[in-house]
Order: C-alpha cells, then sequence, then structure tokens
C-alpha cells in the first residue's frame, strides 16, 4: 500500500491539479478570516472550506490516472486497493491544507484571552473541527466521483451540491463540528466536537467502501 500512495502522490505533484483547490483554499482563507477575529469563530470558517476542497482533491485523484495505467495498477495489487490509495492520498493533500489553515489561524487569530478561552483548547477544537470538514468533505468526493458517477458534468453538480449539504443539512458532521466553535465562541467556552469527529469518521469509512467496492465490481 505504500508503494500505491507514493505512485498517486507523484501523479497528484506531477498533475498540478492540486493548484486550484489550494488556491480555492487559500481565497476562502483570506475571505473570511482577518487578524484579531474571535480564535473560535475563525477555526470554525477554516474548517467549514475544507468540505469543498477534500471533495475537488478526491475527484482530482481519482481521475487523475490514464485508464490504461489504472487497469495495469489493478491488475497488478487489485482495484479496491488502488482507489483507496487515490481515495487517501486526496484526504492527505487536504489534510495537509487543512494543518496550514489552522496554524494560519492560530497565528493571526485572537489569543483567546479576549474570548475568556484557553487557546490550546481551542487549537485542539480547531484540529478535530478541521478534521472532521476533511473527512466528511472527503466521504462527498468518494459519493460524487468515479465510479459511482462516470459523468464530469454531473459529478461537478454533485460534489458542489453535496458541500452545500454537509455544510446546512441537519446531523452533518461537518456543520455539528463548525458549530460547536461558532457557539463556544458566544458562550466564551471550548466545546471539542468529538462526536462530530467520530461521525465524520464512519461517514467516510462508509463511503470509501462503498466507492472501493464498486470500483471492483466495475473493474
Amino acid at each position: 500500500m505504500t508503494g500505491l500512495l507514493r505512485y498517486q502522490c507523484a501523479l497528484l505533484l506531477r498533475s498540478q491539479r492540486w493548484i486550484a483547490p489550494l488556491l480555492l483554499y487559500a481565497a476562502f482563507l483570506a475571505a473570511g478570516v482577518r487578524p484579531g477575529d474571535p480564535l473560535l469563530d475563525s477555526l470554525g470558517f477554516a474548517a467549514a472550506g475544507l468540505v469543498p476542497v477534500t471533495a475537488w482533491l478526491v475527484r482530482v485523484c481519482v481521475t487523475n490516472e490514464p485508464a490504461a495505467a489504472r487497469d495495469c495498477a489493478a491488475a497488478a495489487v487489485g482495484p479496491v486497493r488502488v482507489h483507496a490509495a487515490a481515495l487517501l492520498t486526496a484526504l492527505g493533500g487536504a489534510l495537509l491544507a487543512g494543518a496550514a489553515g489552522t496554524a494560519a489561524v492560530l497565528l493571526i487569530g485572537d489569543s483567546g484571552r479576549a474570548e475568556h478561552v484557553d487557546p490550546g483548547d481551542a487549537a485542539l477544537a480547531g484540529v478535530l473541527a478541521a478534521l472532521a470538514c476533511a473527512l466528511t468533505g472527503a466521504a462527498v468526493g468518494a459519493l460524487c466521483s468515479r465510479p459511482l458517477l462516470r459523468s464530469t458534468g454531473v459529478a461537478v453538480l454533485a460534489g458542489g451540491l453535496g458541500s452545500l449539504l454537509a455544510w446546512g443539512i441537519a446531523g452533518s458532521p461537518a456543520r455539528s463540528a463548525v458549530t460547536a466553535l461558532v457557539e463556544g465562541s458566544r458562550a466564551q467556552a471550548v466545546t471539542l466536537p468529538v462526536a462530530a469527529f467520530a461521525g465524520a469518521l464512519a461517514l467516510a469509512c462508509g463511503a470509501g467502501a462503498v466507492a472501493c467496492l464498486v470500483s471492483a465490481r466495475r473493474g
């Protein structure tokens, strides 16, 4: 599996298709995070931006490989492992972006003292929220990309709609995580979004498993 992950990472870096999602995330942060803003609000905003970015990266990774090369890899190690490696590569890229975004917020945001919250607890809450949003985005991307959706137009539309639903629908782990940070900022108390993280992890694992199994059937 390590070799597959290295191969997928090399494909992603060489394709340069990661630049557009990264620029989207940078623009999202630049538009919504300002120096001195409440720390928990800013961390929630930074986490929310990972949903569409991760979904986009998933689509990039699962469609990045030429069909002939993908067939060769699937014949060698199996289509499930090939597809799982693509999903994990996309998630890893999103987590790196999320780590950079969270670190930037911690550097330029309010230290937490004005909110009467502990900066360490706020940072932990921000990390959990970022993980929850990235995992939710990965689930959206897995369900809205190849092999479940082969049409480019339909997949892009479904990914965008899925990201919006992940932001707004009740019960979404991403929404729950961001809401926990926003409400904590208002109440001046840190609530760790552990349940949201656990739900997002289960959702991502389930969506990834479905996508991998369908990939094996259609391979």
